[in-house]
């Protein structure tokens, strides 16, 4: 009977929660529906998207920062999804959550509402639609606020999953949803916490900061507290302030107990100390990282940072038997090429430059593990021969370094470094080719022949010595013992080559993906190597001076006659063309060899030095204009004192181009304001020219640009000594200085003015002759080549009526052009904007 009697009662009870109104409904079982029905889809959905994440996320340690959270990581701090990183904080709920995810257990009953079937549709589109489901079937509003708490988590489902979806705006209005219905919660500092994400996700890290600082200050949960750490230090990172994100990610390191976390924390940190410039600190944080470190991968890269950092101040000896200790002990010994890489750049910061270049060839040498750090092997020996100037060897380690690389950014970086030693390698063995040809040229016979002894007796040491070690290698063929599985990719794998009759497996080479695979990880180890005996060792460099000696116009046939000295100074070319011709193709190759250093390497001294080596070769009068120009262009504003000689060079040489002018007033960064000294020296200028002492008026210009090199009277300074200019030298002098300021001051009056000036200046004012009677003289045009057109000097007297009716109106367009010109010259002037 009691039995009965409880049934009836539970009957009733649920019919009568049933057929209240929405708003009167039980919280309590709305709540138990809730948390146990279409919201439990949702989180699992979440949860199943973060665990697929999790299996496919791949740390890039040559990007420049790592991220803190890999998608398991998220989201963190409530009953929803806990991470496996911190699941000493977990709750039972979500244990059970992420146990149900990770071992596909079947969902309770009610689960299948008629989303998890949709076609097409993705893991965070069904967690989106089942969390909006449940807000919308299971909401209770009272007095506009909502009394069913389960609906909290089910709105920060929705905001996670439109986040993760790329949907930040959607995100935030889910949240501000909260933040008016849910005002009075107590876990609203997590959906605060995940509103600055969506900020940051949006890139308005202002906003993001601003809440994040907020939160800060505010007593929150131990959960709470390690989420805001991670998302805020990551906000600082993204939004460029360092030094911020630093202090953030040692707070973060405090709160997180997890190892695995508190590894990638302390790895993150270390990497934006290194950039920051901190050494030490940063070689202390990946130290960090190493200890706390779960993943073989993360111990690796963890020592590799450290060499990185390593100060040339600490012990080198013992850092590297550290190394190299470490790369011999268990599972590490299979990473013993990025031992030697790390080696390597240790030695590179000691100094020690050809210790570094035998531990990146060692690198070489071992089994890959990283093809990236292969790449970074080859790129570092390349860089060793760019610095000895061995473009040609530098250029192929570059290429080998491209094939292999696999982090984009870095791999594009280095194609167009590639490109760039290319040129600079087409530049420098035409320019010393060209220089021996030209040396040789200047040798008497005698000089000549004894020369060319020399190189013949070397050759033939050389020849010598490659037929010895030709017939050393004939004798020992079949002799070779060699292990060489060690490097094989095949190690390991003793059934690879077995099954030749045809079995499950097949012949290996009738598999065409597998001989295709098995292709690719050969050229990735030994690269691209020719069918010959013992092709193991490394026959690379010796085929490398076949492009260098075709750069340098050697031929490398063997020729019966290449042991007597007239084979070689019949060669030499004698006439004077011929060698002219030679000179201004070495001269031109050195301009661009110069400009390209600067402008590929930023090596501003090299460049500088090697366009002075072109000055002191006295080059054509265009080559050298262009070569003092890039001198004075790259050293003006930095260093002064390199620019000087240039300078002088073409205000003495020079001084009627434009290239002086430039010299003389290069473009100013700002303008402050005008000096009384400035404008009293303007004044005597402006009263000078107005006296027609222009002389006198030209050289106060010039003390006054020398003493006053940031006033605001600088572009006046400039057109009046334009004015001066065409009085005293001519149009031609004139225009040239017109359009340096129509460069130099573009955005001010006297920029424009010059621009006017010039249009008149350069326009071609035809006059028509006219008869007695108004009618205009036509002139028969002849067959004949058209004839260049050449400027009358305007003090020039004219020889007949036409030249003089020519030059009457261009004297007139001249005068018309300087009147406008000292329209008020002392009108203070616009401030220039600065040209990039």
């Amino acid at each position: 009977m009691k039995k009965t009697i409880f049934s009836l009662f539970l009957i009733l009870f649920l019919a009568a929660c049933a057929t209240k109104k929405p708003e009167k409904r039980s919280r309590f079982m709305k709540g138990f529906f809730t948390q146990y029905n279409t919201l439990f889809n949702a989180q699992d959905a979440l949860n199943t998207e973060f665990d697929e994440r999790t299996k496919a996320h791949k740390d890039n340690f040559y990007a420049p920062y790592i991220h803190l959270l890999t998608y398991e990581e998220q989201p963190l701090g409530s009953e929803i999804g806990q991470a496996a990183a911190f699941s000493e904080t977990a709750t039972p709920a979500s244990r059970n959550t992420l146990s149900r995810s990770a071992g596909n257990l079947p969902a309770m009953p009610g689960a299948n509402d008629g989303l998890s079937d949709a076609k097409g549709a993705t893991t965070l589109e069904i967690a989106e639609a089942k969390a909006l489901k449940s807000i919308d079937k299971y909401s209770v509003i009272r007095d506009g606020q909502e009394k069913n708490s389960s609906i909290f988590d089910a709105y920060i489902t929705l905001a996670q999953a439109r986040i993760y979806m790329g949907k930040p705006l959607a995100a935030l209005d889910a949240l501000n949803t909260v933040f008016i219905k849910m005002k009075d919660d107590k876990r609203l500092p997590l959906a605060k916490i995940y509103q600055g994400l969506a900020y940051a996700k949006m890139k308005d890290y202002f906003k993001a900061n601003a809440i994040f600082a907020d939160l800060k200050k505010e007593k929150l949960k131990k959960d709470y507290q390690k989420l805001l750490s991670i998302h805020y230090s990551e906000a600082l990172l993204e939004a460029g302030n360092k030094e911020a994100a630093v202090a953030e990610l040692a707070h973060a390191f405090e709160v997180n107990s997890n190892r695995k976390m508190k590894s990638r924390i302390a790895f993150l940190r270390g990497q934006i100390l290194a950039d920051l410039g901190k050494g030490q600190q940063a070689r202390e944080s990946f130290a960090s990282a190493y200890k706390y470190a779960n993943d073989f991968e993360f111990e690796v890269k963890s020592q590799i940072e450290i060499a990185k950092t390593y100060n040339s101040k600490d012990d080198y000896s013992g850092a590297r038997k550290y190394l190299e200790d470490i790369s011999k002990k268990g599972t590490y010994a299979s990473r013993k090429n990025e031992f030697y890489y790390a080696l390597g750049l240790m030695a590179n910061k000691a100094g020690k430059k050809t210790e570094a270049q035998d531990f990146f060839r060692k690198s070489l040498a071992e089994k890959v593990s990283d093809p990236q750090i292969r790449g970074l092997s080859y790129f570092e020996i390349g860089k060793g021969y760019l610095e000895e100037d061995d473009y040609i060897k530098a250029g192929a380690y570059y290429d080998s370094a491209i094939a292999v690389m696999t982090y984009e950014p870095t791999k594009i970086a280095l194609q167009n470094q590639s490109s760039n030693i290319k040129k600079i390698a087409a530049n420098y063995y035409l320019i010393k080719k060209n220089d021996s040809i030209l040396a040789l040229a200047k040798m008497s016979e005698g000089e000549r022949i004894a020369y060319f002894n020399s190189h013949i007796e070397k050759m033939k040491a050389k020849e010598d010595a490659e037929e010895r070690a030709r017939i050393r290698e004939e004798r020992s063929k079949g002799f070779d013992t060699g292990d060489y599985s060690a490097n094989s990719v095949f190690a390991g794998k003793s059934n690879m080559f077995q099954d030749f009759t045809g079995g499950s497996k097949g012949f290996y080479f009738s598999n065409t993906s597998s001989v295709s695979r098995g292709s690719t990880d050969f050229k990735q180890i030994w690269g691209n190597r020719a069918l010959s005996d013992n092709w193991r060792y490394s026959a690379r460099m010796a085929t490398m001076q076949d492009p260098k000696s075709a750069a340098l116009g050697v031929v490398s046939t063997a020729d019966p006659r290449r042991f007597e000295p007239a084979f070689y100074i019949e060669k030499i070319p004698r006439d004077a063309a011929t060698l002219d011709l030679l000179k201004k193709s070495r001269d031109t190759a050195t301009l661009g060899m110069g400009m390209m250093y600067d402008d590929f390497f930023s090596d501003t001294p090299l460049a500088t030095q090697t366009l002075y080596d072109l000055v002191d070769n006295q080059p054509e009068e265009k080559v050298m204009l262009l070569s003092l120009y890039e001198i004075f262009v790259m050293n003006y504003e930095n260093n002064p004192a390199a620019a000087e000689r240039a300078k002088q060079i073409l205000l003495n040489d020079y001084p009627y181009t434009s290239y002086a002018e430039f010299a003389r007033n290069p473009r100013n960064k700002s303008f402050v304001k005008s000096a009384p000294e400035a404008e009293r020296a303007y004044r005597t200028a402006f009263a000078y020219y107005e006296n027609e002492k222009f002389t006198e008026s030209q050289a106060i210009i010039h003390d006054a640009l020398e003493q006053h090199k940031n006033d605001a009277l600088v572009p006046k300074f400039a057109l009046l000594n334009a004015l001066n200019a065409g009085k005293l030298s001519g149009k031609e002098v004139m225009i040239l200085q017109l359009e340096q300021i129509a460069l130099n001051y573009d955005k001010t009056m006297e920029g424009e003015k010059a621009k006017e000036m010039l249009n008149w200046l350069k326009s071609d004012l035809k006059v028509q002759m006219r008869d007695e009677k108004g009618n205009v003289i036509q002139k028969n045009p002849t067959p004949t080549a058209p004839v260049k057109k050449t400027e009358t000097p305007i003090n020039t007297a004219p020889s007949n009526v036409l030249q003089k009716q020519q030059n009457d109106a261009a004297r007139k367009a001249e005068e018309r052009s300087l009147e406008q010109a000292q329209e008020n010259p002392l009108a203070p002037p616009t401030l220039p904007k600065q040209r990039k």
